[in-house]
């Protein structure tokens, strides 16, 4: 008899550690409620991973089988249940959270353990610990093969087990996507059949985004992050539309097979650098003069920071949970840069609110735009009001989330950082002024960072 562990891999297919527990013996699939990890995860993301494992459940029982629910310390619970059960084995997926990675040791000291590699496509461990840039990365990381998705454990190979224990209950504020692997596959079905040919000419259009949002991006993020459905079978299903078309689609599907190679040196930087989450990646001859003023970090959590962009994009993750990668880049360098707060500030802010959070993308992307991480641009600074003249110029993002606005000329909401106190009222009297002059704070940052790096 063996033992899967589910952990943030709430799925049957293309799961790899429970397809490798089921190829020689019976497998009892167990789900651990770990207060540890549950304290590290946002209440939103934990209300739709709760809801995806009673999915789960409900997909183990139609096979005959059922998914144990345990309360507690993972290495205590997979002991008592390998003795109650007789099992000579836990299997499970490595995961590269630092609070996971604790307790798969601790679970590895406790029972007989395998890991298998399922989060990603390419074990972090046969890549670099750094790289130059991300063109180095794809460059190493294209050369390693591509594993196939892992076979469905037949329904044999699962336990004859009844589990009465119920799956705890989480209050959330906002309403959530229907969770689970047959909800992940739908989406991506939906995704594949519209939206993956045109993916790099609408990724970032944000008119694209509000009047199609479930074909301008996959928007499979939470459920890729809930390990509702397996990167093999993703990267095969795009691969097989890549090679079935050609032109402007090929090249197409092409950026977004591309864009997954990013989660992917994300992943690696994790694997390689545990303290990414909480220590500047790059070393400074200096330290960053943050300001961290509260009155703003709060302004921006808020979505008033009075520049249209940026409070859209804070308004749509407050409402949804979700923030397009466009406007997402954005929020993230006004806050390290125009408002000079502390990116660890902001990670912590998305781990709340995220449905999505992944703890690589969230470390590594927030670390990338502080220009603490890998970016190979020394300082690079987002201009929102350059931004949405460039993605929003018809204001119809920063309108769908910032209703003050709606009914002022799209060119004025553009400008609206630049114009004058007396014009903003005239305009929009209800709007927030903004909170830092556009060309002011710009400097400033160039000068903290400038001087971070010795440059002063």
């Amino acid at each position: 008899m063996h033992i899967f562990w589910h952990q943030r891999d709430l799925r049957i297919r293309d799961n790899r550690g429970l397809a490798a527990a089921a190829a020689d013996d019976t497998v009892v699939p167990v789900f651990v409620v770990d207060p540890e990890v549950r304290a590290a995860v946002g209440d939103r993301q934990w209300a739709f991973w709760t809801n995806g494992v009673r999915a789960l459940r409900a997909q183990y029982r139609e096979r005959g089988s059922d998914l144990l629910v345990r309360v507690g310390d993972p290495a205590s619970a997979l002991s008592a249940v390998a003795d109650e059960h007789d099992a000579d084995r836990v299997f499970y997926n490595d995961h590269y959270r630092p609070v996971r990675r604790e307790r798969q040791r601790a679970v590895d000291d406790a029972v007989p353990t395998e890991s298998v590699t399922d989060l990603v496509l390419v074990d972090p461990a046969d890549l670099e610990p750094r790289y130059e840039n991300h063109s180095r990365f794809y460059d190493d990381w294209r050369t390693h093969a591509k594993p196939a998705p892992a076979p469905t454990p037949a329904a044999d190979a699962l336990a004859d087990v009844s589990a009465p224990q119920a799956i705890p209950d989480a209050e959330v504020d906002i309403a959530l996507p229907t969770a689970g692997e047959a909800a992940a596959r739908s989406r991506w079905d939906s995704f594949l059949a519209d939206g993956i040919e045109s993916y790099s000419d609408t990724r970032d259009d944000m008119q694209a985004a509000v009047e199609r949002p479930a074909g301008a991006v996959s928007r499979i993020s939470p459920y890729l992050a809930a390990g509702m459905l397996g990167i093999r079978e993703l990267w095969a299903d795009a691969t097989d539309r890549y090679e079935a078309v050609d032109g402007d689609a090929r090249r197409n599907v092409d950026k977004y097979r591309y864009e997954l190679s990013w989660r992917e040196q994300n992943y690696t930087l994790l694997y390689h650098h545990p303290s990414l989450p909480s220590e500047n990646y790059k070393s400074f001859p200096e330290a960053i003069d943050w300001e961290n003023d509260p009155e703003k970090l709060d302004a921006w959590k808020r979505g008033e920071t009075g520049y249209p962009l940026v409070d859209a994009g804070m308004r749509q993750l407050n409402e949804e949970g979700y923030v397009h990668n466009r406007p997402r880049q954005n929020v993230a360098s006004f806050l390290t840069k125009h408002l000079l707060v502390d990116w660890r500030e902001g990670l912590r802010y998305f781990e709340e609110q995220l449905l999505d959070h992944d703890p690589a993308n969230n470390a590594a992307n927030w670390q990338w735009t502080a220009s603490t991480g890998t970016d190979s641009v020394d300082v690079r600074i987002f201009d929102p009001v350059a931004q949405m003249d460039k993605y929003d110029d018809g204001a119809d993002y920063v309108t769908t989330y910032v209703p003050e606005l709606r009914g002022v000329a799209p060119g004025n909401a553009v400008e609206w950082p630049t114009l004058s106190a007396a014009e903003r009222r005239r305009l929009a009297p209800e709007y927030t002024d903004p909170i830092v002059d556009r060309n002011a704070a710009y400097e400033r940052a160039q000068r903290v960072f400038e001087a971070a790096l010795g440059r002063s």
